[in-house]
């Protein structure tokens, strides 16, 4: 699935400096460059990544995100982006910290494991759920951290993160009166703006 840009792109300044963490292919970053001409870069671990995302021309770094952000200075970009990738670093509470201290605001994207077909999935099967969009076993997955919508709200409101805006959209990017209402049952994919 790809990320929905154009639901956060009105939350980015046109020109700003953007840091795209986990940035996979450069998709996105390429998407905001064309669109609203942000100055993006983007950390990536996954060579095939890193080759896709110079091809389209991206600025990137190799680097381990669980490493930390120590190369970079506080406040030394305007938006920092973590998209589909919260789940898959080791502590993403501090990885969450170090996005914020590197970023006025952030973007954090995450697949919603509180969603009802992962419930109902695990309730019918006794397995751990697998779909087109999450097809990964439980022992192949490099999701190392199922979140749901309540559990990264939880984690906001213990270390004081103001929630600026909130999207959640299903299987298509869409988001309807149900996700709305009920993010955590029927939200897909949960999408925060952040600031500290």
């Amino acid at each position: 699935m790809r990320f929905p840009t154009k639901l956060v792109q009105p939350w980015i300044e046109p020109g700003s400096r953007v840091l795209d963490l986990g940035c996979g292919d450069g998709t996105l970053l390429r998407q905001l460059s064309e669109n609203i001409d942000i100055h993006g870069y983007g950390l990536e671990i996954d060579p095939y990544n890193i080759t896709a995302s110079i091809k389209q021309g991206i600025n990137i770094i190799e680097q381990d995100l669980d490493k930390g952000l120590s190369n970079f200075a506080d406040n030394s970009f305007d938006t920092v982006i973590m998209t589909q990738t919260l789940q898959a670093v080791r502590y993403p509470h501090l990885v969450i910290n170090e996005m914020l201290r590197v970023g006025k605001q952030c973007i954090v994207a995450f697949p919603n494991f509180g969603h009802w077909r992962c419930r109902w999935y695990l309730n019918t099967r006794g397995k751990m759920p697998i779909s087109k969009f999450m097809p990964y076993t439980w022992y192949d997955t490099p999701n190392i951290h199922f979140c749901t919508v309540k559990d990264f709200e939880e984690l906001c409101g213990e270390n004081n993160i103001e929630l600026l805006n909130r999207r959640y959209v299903d299987h298509y990017n869409k988001s309807g009166s149900a996700s709305r209402l009920w993010p955590n049952m029927f939200g897909v994919t949960a999408i925060y703006r952040i600031t500290k």
